[in-house]
């Protein structure tokens, strides 16, 4: 798996992608379609736009089924993770930890903080740390951890260390204590949702069986491709809070943003980088 990352990362060097115009993003999640469901349509607009978009599944959710699971579901999720990068336009990276079983090790950190370096990471997007599951908090522990740490030179030194650090940020979360999360930049999603969806709908094991069981609707999902669709959409619909439609007002100005019908919401973790009004214009070029 390390020489397969290898190998992605360092043709993306080679061939010149890197350019210094062009905005490197990495999303980190605990499963694969974790990174889909929380930032699916922002980069499906960093895509579109020409900019580098990675996602990265730190376990390769050979736990999440009711009837299926151990090597057999890890392959079934990995070619359903690629599959879904191909819809969304992003590379996708699926790691052969255990789901379930994630812990913040250092072995572990050591591989992510190499994985941001390799991609050049100006934004690097991930959970916060409160949260019900232990595989989804042990990845922001993760993620915290190597926010530093990147760009000391004597960590992962066969790795050359950033020369910045990147900004990290918080996918929106449900969660109150120990406080609520804080849109502190907001993305319009809305010409981005349909497509979304028909990335997530590539995780046909987790949106269409496992996630429905859990939920005890799964007599509730259809049968055709066209219908399930629509019915992922209403279920996935992101509801927008009256602080995301502020912080919505920030970005765009009153009159677009009380247009926007579908938004992806994120927080500024303190441990990166704190960037300025005008740097996050700059990170995020879509804005208005």
């Amino acid at each position: 798996m390390k020489i397969y990352l290898t190998v992605i990362l360092t043709f993306f060097v080679i061939s010149g992608i890197f350019s210094q115009n062009t905005v490197h993003v990495i999303v980190i999640g605990a499963h694969p379609d974790d990174c889909d469901i929380r930032a699916g349509g922002t980069a499906i607009k960093y895509a579109k736009a020409g900019h580098n978009v990675l996602f990265v599944s730190l376990t390769n959710g050979d736990a999440g089924h009711h009837e299926k699971g151990g090597g057999a579901l890890a392959r079934i999720r990995r070619a359903e993770a690629l599959e879904a990068g191909k819809r969304l336009g992003v590379e996708y990276i699926v790691l052969d930890n255990h789901d379930g079983e994630l812990m913040p090790t250092l072995e572990n950190r050591l591989e992510l903080i190499r994985l941001i370096r390799k991609w050049n990471a100006d934004l690097v997007i991930g959970p916060r740390p409160n949260d019900y599951h232990p595989d989804h908090r042990n990845t922001a522990i993760l993620v915290q951890d190597a926010a530093y740490m990147v760009i000391v030179p004597n960590v992962a030194s066969d790795v050359s260390s950033l020369e910045k650090n990147p900004v990290f940020l918080y996918v929106e979360d449900r969660f109150q204590k120990p406080y609520p999360f804080e849109p502190d930049i907001a993305v319009d999603i809305s010409n981005e949702f349909e497509q979304k969806i028909y990335g997530i709908a590539a995780h046909k094991s987790q949106m269409f069986e496992w996630l429905p069981w859990t939920g005890g609707r799964l007599d509730q999902v259809p049968k055709t491709e066209e219908e399930r669709l629509k019915w992922l959409a209403d279920w996935r619909k992101p509801n927008i809070s009256d602080k995301t439609r502020e912080s919505l007002v920030k970005w765009y100005g009153a009159e677009k943003a009380n247009k926007i019908t579908a938004a992806e919401a994120f927080e500024i973790c303190e441990y990166g980088r704190r960037p300025s009004d005008e740097e996050i214009r700059k990170l995020f070029p879509f804005f208005d």
